[in-house]
């Protein structure tokens, strides 16, 4: 059986974190081989939203399985066969899907990202997955932001303790937290 890996991969918006995160997976997928997929969070609710999954598409290519995934992403990854390259894209939108559309809250949720964890711990899956560092900033003052917040930075701190390799991007260029280069 293929040994499981899990990556995080965080950044500002805008940082050039989804392209280092799809040059990560083809180059695991091409060590290891087994199919290249990328699990979408975001749905087009907008003509922005809309735009901006397009060009990700195109730039992307079309070597990608593409699935979409609301909430149950791990269901989702139980369906994905043993061995893949998984590209989860992105846990910032994820939980705002959670939080928001679900009413999920912070415990639920990180119930739910602990499954996808060990779903893909259990598969032989190369799990990387992609998310914003919005917790830069003075803390908001609106509650329902606050407790927004609390919840992605509650999943961070879960996904750095399970990942084997963490990396923050900061204009294009990687810094290894922990894990391969660290």
């Amino acid at each position: 059986m293929e040994t499981a890996m899990i990556v995080f991969v965080s950044g500002g918006a805008r940082s050039g974190k989804s392209g280092v995160a799809e040059r990560l997976v083809r180059q695991y997928q091409a060590a290891r081989g087994g199919e290249r997929y990328y699990l979408a969070t975001a749905s087009a609710a907008d003509e922005e939203m809309a735009t901006r999954i397009a060009r990700h598409r195109d730039e992307r290519g079309e070597e990608w399985l593409t699935l979409e995934s609301s909430v149950d992403i791990d269901a989702t990854l139980a369906t994905i066969p043993h061995g893949s390259s998984i590209l989860l894209d992105c846990l910032t939108l994820w939980a705002s899907r959670a939080m928001f559309e679900s009413g999920l809250e912070a415990p639920e949720g990180r119930a739910l990202l602990s499954r996808c964890l060990a779903v893909a711990r259990q598969r032989g899956i190369i799990l990387v997955v992609v998310s914003n560092d919005l917790n830069e900033d003075l803390p908001p003052r609106d509650p329902l932001v606050w407790g927004y917040l609390a919840l992605l930075q509650s999943l961070h701190r879960d996904l750095v303790a399970e990942a084997d390799r963490v990396i923050e991007v900061v204009a294009g260029q990687i810094i290894d937290w922990q894990g391969e280069e660290a």
